[in-house]
């Protein structure tokens, strides 16, 4: 007859359910901890771009203002931008007014002045962009500034639309850009749906600059 000796049993622990999901899962306040951590991050983060971004897009006036050799108001939201132009043109004796013509609903004030004038004309230039976007605003500004000959230019469009067309205009000519902002009419929501779209628009610019394959100023 075989005897088990009881210092010589082995005794196996099986874990239990619990156990096992708590080898898995964090308990439920240390998730609580992370999510909170990853909540404050997230709208640390968020706060941070909304900072800038009012930098960027709505508080762009310009310290000062000076007379250059044309004043150019880009396409779209005319209405609110001509008359910018206008003024600056008339208050700093500017001698020619530039207006981007797309022939689009927004820009119908810009081009009934354009469809109503006579050309040649000394004093108004209108233009149609290629693509009818900034982009090719930049590059049309470039070929009437070597056209003309000017050295200084200045550009008149939306608050936020200032930093993103700035970059890309300054990215075509050696001219010096002045830029000057209009301002837009727009509820919390519509600040909101610019903001990210300019900050999609200023990255984009960064990473694929216009007119980088010619000289700046051709």
């Amino acid at each position: 007859m075989v005897s088990f000796c009881a210092e010589n049993t082995h005794h196996f622990h099986l874990p239990t359910l619990r156990e096992r999901l708590s080898a898995v899962f964090p308990s439920v306040p240390a998730m609580s901890a992370a999510i909170r951590t990853a909540l404050a991050f997230t709208a640390g983060g968020l706060l941070l771009w909304l900072v800038i971004a009012i930098q960027l897009f709505a508080n762009t006036d310009p310290l000062t203002v000076h007379r250059t050799d044309a004043v150019i108001m880009l396409g779209g939201a005319a209405s609110e931008r001509l008359p910018a132009a206008q003024r600056i043109q008339r208050e700093l004796g500017i001698p020619v007014l530039v207006l981007s013509r797309t022939d689009t609903f927004g820009n119908r004030a810009a081009d009934g002045v354009c469809g109503a004038a006579k050309f040649p004309n000394a004093s108004l230039i209108c233009f149609r962009p290629p693509g009818l976007d900034t982009r090719g605003e930049a590059q049309a500004i470039s070929r009437l500034v070597a056209l003309n000959g000017w050295k200084s230019v200045t550009v008149v469009t939306s608050s936020y639309h200032v930093t993103r067309a700035g970059r890309l205009i300054g990215q075509c000519t050696a001219a010096d850009v002045q830029m000057v902002a209009s301002h837009p009419d727009l509820d919390p929501r519509q600040w909101l749906r610019r903001f990210v779209i300019e900050t999609g628009g200023i990255l984009d610019a960064s990473l694929r600059p216009e007119c980088a394959d010619q000289p700046a100023g051709m």
